[in-house]
């Protein structure tokens, strides 16, 4: 099988999944059970600064949005940083980091925003024998109201400024994990890269509420007839984090800065889908809460399989797709296709026709004995038909050979590459002639 073998920020570890800073990673026994079920690394829960304790809700602390099969598909959590003493942590993450050495021990942080408050937390954690700090800039419920978390990650030179005092304080490389409560992540990784951070770790938790109970009238969790927003994680926000990390990996101001990638990873497909983006590694947290520890076992043997199959290291993987990744407006206008329906596999349930006579482009015709058949002359290829068809192949799409007529258009298929930039109308297009 592949070697899954990392080095991420010059931190070492068998494989590329680190639980993430969580309530599995909470304690020595949780991390001592994920270590022996496989994980590569930890993100120890995030631990405060000396001082009044933490105090946690004792009460629902979860909301959870399913599927019609009660597939948990993301969850809201409103639980704060540790609420466990700060002497306690410390001890067993020593202890652990001694039992094992070859997995990654990094330490999530967060304390009040002055210089001395992270020099002194730095010290202590450094005499752990820790492999690396992350610097929770992204909790975005109870800690950011105090000034923390989000509150942080929020303002770029909070980021650059705080960074800086780690750097400058301690020898352990600095992941700094990113809030998607931003209008654009990548003025948060700039300003993690001027601090002088060695990685970025994204996303955190996404601002919301998963649900209102209508009979309480109080948002979920309740809490003594009170709800508040929380941070939303699991694979229902995959696909904004994917968009994130490709957003840093393809920046000209943070290219080549490494990425942890965080949201929603559940299998092997998802953690190669996050790493072909520009991430080094994956962090995982729902899916191990909700299947636990030795979902590992799957995720290690699907990506080692993946890799085999394609003849290519894992190295090969990361940042193979970020140069595909581009802007709309240089996207090929004259790539031409259409839906095709296979009659073999339709079950003429009909889904494709509805969903396109209602509210696409009426490009589907059901003709007697339910047989449905695309109306070349209609269709956008807008990939609708594809997306609500319960049957897998069953609706595919057929690229128009080049000299080819486009019933739709009446246009020749060109041969040619032609964008919106060449478009007679785009300023561009005028300013160059």
């Amino acid at each position: 099988m592949a070697s899954l073998a990392t080095e991420f920020a010059g931190i070492a570890s068998p494989n590329p999944f680190w639980l993430a800073s969580a309530p599995p990673t909470d304690k020595e026994y949780n991390v001592v059970r994920a270590f022996r079920a496989g994980w590569g690394g930890v993100v120890w829960k995030t631990l405060g600064a000396e001082g009044p304790p933490v105090v946690n809700v004792n009460g629902p602390r979860y909301g959870v949005v399913s599927g019609p099969d009660r597939r948990v598909l993301a969850l809201n959590n409103i639980e704060l940083i540790t609420d466990r003493p700060l002497e306690v942590n410390l001890r067993e993450i020593t202890r652990v980091k001694r039992d094992w050495p070859d997995r990654a021990m990094i330490v999530s942080l967060m304390v009040p925003c002055d210089e001395e408050s992270w020099k002194a937390i730095l010290a202590r954690v450094e005499e752990t024998g820790a492999d690396g700090v992350e610097l929770n800039f992204g909790c975005p419920h109870g800690m950011s109201e105090r000034g923390m978390g989000s509150a942080v990650g929020q303002v770029p030179e909070y980021i650059e400024m705080v960074t800086r005092w780690c750097k400058m304080h301690s020898r352990m490389p600095v992941i700094v994990k990113l809030t998607p409560n931003i209008t654009d992540i990548r003025w948060a990784a700039r300003a993690a890269r001027r601090g002088g951070a060695d990685a970025v770790s994204l996303i955190n938790t996404v601002n919301s509420i998963t649900a209102v109970d209508l009979d309480r009238f109080a948002p979920e969790p309740t809490i003594d007839g009170k709800g508040t927003h929380g941070g939303l994680c699991g694979p229902a926000v995959r696909p904004m984090a994917l968009h994130m990390v490709a957003d840093i990996a393809r920046d000209a101001e943070t290219r080549g800065l490494p990425i942890s990638g965080i949201g929603g990873v559940t299998t092997w497909r998802d953690a190669a889908e996050f790493m072909a983006l520009g991430a080094g590694n994956v962090q995982v947290c729902t899916a191990a809460m909700t299947y636990g520890f030795k979902i590992v076992e799957e995720l290690i043997s699907g990506l080692s399989q993946y890799l085999d199959a394609k003849g290519m290291a894992l190295a090969d993987l990361v940042g193979r797709a970020t140069p595909n990744v581009t802007d709309w407006q240089l996207l090929n206008l004259n790539y031409v296709t259409k839906a095709r329906i296979d009659p073999g596999l339709c079950i003429k349930c009909g889904r494709c026709y509805a969903a396109c006579e209602d509210t696409s482009h009426q490009a589907i015709w059901m003709k007697p004995g339910r047989v449905f058949e695309v109306n070349d002359a209609e269709c956008v290829a807008c990939n609708l038909c594809v997306d609500v068809c319960p049957v897998a192949d069953c609706i595919t799409m057929e690229r128009l050979a080049a000299g080819s007529v486009d019933p739709r258009t009446g246009r020749t298929v060109p041969a040619g590459y032609a964008n919106w930039t060449t478009h007679p109308n785009h300023p561009m297009a005028k300013a160059a002639e």
